[in-house]
């Protein structure tokens, strides 16, 4: 939950709005507020009353001025206080539930191919429900250099390598330049990410002697792998896909903990290309 911000001179919340600068309710006087507010050492502007030596302004104001959401509920008659979510003023979009029967891309599967179609519908993470129409560039990308129909064959013992538990299936909508985006996350790919660098830690002698991974003094593996990578956290991108974009980087420093994501990307409904993250630390 996001931290409130705290407030110098001692404030007092609240949420009725005065016009004018001395107001009168209940035989209470309201003259405008000559003190000056902070947020966390930063002077912010806000209209606020003085009301028997307490500080009142508006709820929107603050949320505005800290960072988190006030709306009006129409539908239950309340104001929402929203801590987590920054200001907008307004209610969230209403979810849209996928009718029974709509198509749907099947993104959930991390070794079979999503192979998403026109008409297909993926609820996002926001509750949206983005609908694909074009797919024209799926597997036909101008710029693909290597198959990808299929994922990597075995040139080792897979089963003795880190086996990293996989990611949730994921999409994401956003709307930027009056255009609709969704990313969402393909584990076929990320699988394919993970399977090259597992061919690629048998085929370096630093990491694959005596036909299994060599470990450190202790017993644990030189080469860790996840398959999601935190937001906080540098990443390398590339795309279409190119296997030797992780053969290279792995020869080049192959100890090291790996992370990998793929994520396929839409705008108004069309596929545009996946993209591949790399992490290494």
């Amino acid at each position: 939950m996001k931290r409130i911000g705290s407030f110098i001179a001692g404030l007092l919340v609240g949420t009725m709005l005065f016009g004018g600068s001395v107001a009168y309710a209940a035989g209470v006087v309201a003259e405008l507020s000559s003190h000056r507010f902070f947020v966390d050492g930063q002077e912010v502007k806000m209209t606020a009353y003085a009301i028997n030596g307490n500080n009142y302004v508006m709820l929107r104001d603050i949320g505005k001025a800290v960072g988190f959401n006030v709306h009006w509920d129409s539908t239950n008659g309340c104001v929402q206080i929203e801590s987590d979510k920054p200001y907008t003023g307004t209610a969230p979009a209403k979810t849209q539930s996928v009718a029974v029967g709509a198509k749907k891309a099947d993104y959930t599967q991390a070794d079979v191919m999503p192979e998403p179609k026109a008409g297909d519908k993926i609820p996002c993470s926001d509750g949206y429900v983005y609908e694909i129409t074009d797919v024209s560039k799926y597997q036909n990308s101008m710029f693909a250099t290597q198959e990808t129909d299929t994922l990597p064959d075995p040139t080792c013992d897979w089963s003795l390598l880190d086996q990293p538990t996989l990611p949730e299936p994921e999409a994401n909508h956003f709307t930027s330049g009056g255009k609709e985006y969704m990313f969402v996350r393909n584990l076929f790919e990320t699988r394919r990410m993970q399977y090259t660098l597992y061919n690629a830690i048998g085929d370096n002698p630093q990491t694959w002697q005596n036909g299994k991974p060599v470990t450190r003094a202790d017993g644990s593996p030189l080469v860790t792998v996840k398959l999601s990578i935190p937001e906080s956290v540098a990443a390398n991108s590339f795309w279409p896909w190119r296997s030797d974009q992780i053969v290279e980087l792995f020869n080049s420093c192959p100890p090291g903990e790996y992370a990998f994501e793929s994520w396929d990307v839409y705008c108004d409904g069309a596929f545009q290309y996946t993209e591949y993250y790399i992490s290494v630390k």
